[in-house]
């Protein structure tokens, strides 16, 4: 259905959208290990699968703790390709959600992976890992958010529309509540970038 026919259904309903809010990059920084060059360069578009992807991390707060969200977004189509979350902001985290990628992606030779220089991205481990399967690491520049804003877009979408809200008491209800907006993302959430067509519709298209 066309944005225009919407808005007027909208104001029929009473229906309201919700407005994201601008924030400004929080990444933690230690002194770099490795630091790579900027490939990415602010260019977010892809002309295939696994050529450009951008990561990061994110944390929400539930009562006096904290779940930590590490995911990898396909800036082909925009699909999580990826993502794992726990309790712990570490190395760890970031490794096993690549782990997880490259176990359903098996040809990567090429990709750009783009993130910031939080330390778990200069990490050895993290830079010994994506050359082994022939992926090339790509680093926003220090402290500059607009760099990896594709990323950044996804979790201002993800807690705008999927956290927010609802009242969550527990980690394991917001762990849930991650998943399936995920799911959702991924599955049934249009956009118009992609002629109004789901990740999952587009890279389907593109296959066929």
């Amino acid at each position: 259905m066309n944005h225009k026919k919407v808005l007027p259904l909208m104001q029929m309903l009473g229906i309201q959208s919700r407005i994201r809010r601008k924030r400004r990059s929080n990444s933690s920084y230690a002194p770099a290990q490795r630091v790579a060059e900027n490939r990415l360069k602010r260019d977010f578009s892809a002309e295939k699968p696994n050529q450009k992807w951008v990561t990061d991390i994110t944390q929400y707060r539930v009562g006096e703790r904290w779940i930590y969200l590490s995911a990898i977004k396909d800036l082909f189509n925009n699909q999580i390709v990826a993502y794992k979350i726990g309790e712990r902001n570490d190395n760890e985290l970031v490794l096993r959600t690549f782990s997880k990628a490259f176990a359903k992606q098996k040809d990567v030779t090429g990709l750009v992976v783009h993130s910031d220089q939080g330390f778990q991205y200069t990490s050895h481990a993290y830079h010994d890992m994506l050359p082994k399967v022939g992926a090339r690491i790509s680093m926003s520049r220090r402290g500059n958010c607009y760099d990896n804003a594709s990323m950044e877009s996804f979790f201002s979408h993800l807690k705008t529309e999927g956290l927010h809200p609802y009242h969550i008491r527990t980690l394991t209800e917001a762990q849930s509540k991650i998943e399936k907006y995920i799911r959702f993302y991924n599955r049934k959430r249009p956009q118009r970038k992609l002629k109004k067509l789901t990740p999952v519709e587009y890279r389907r298209q593109f296959a066929t």
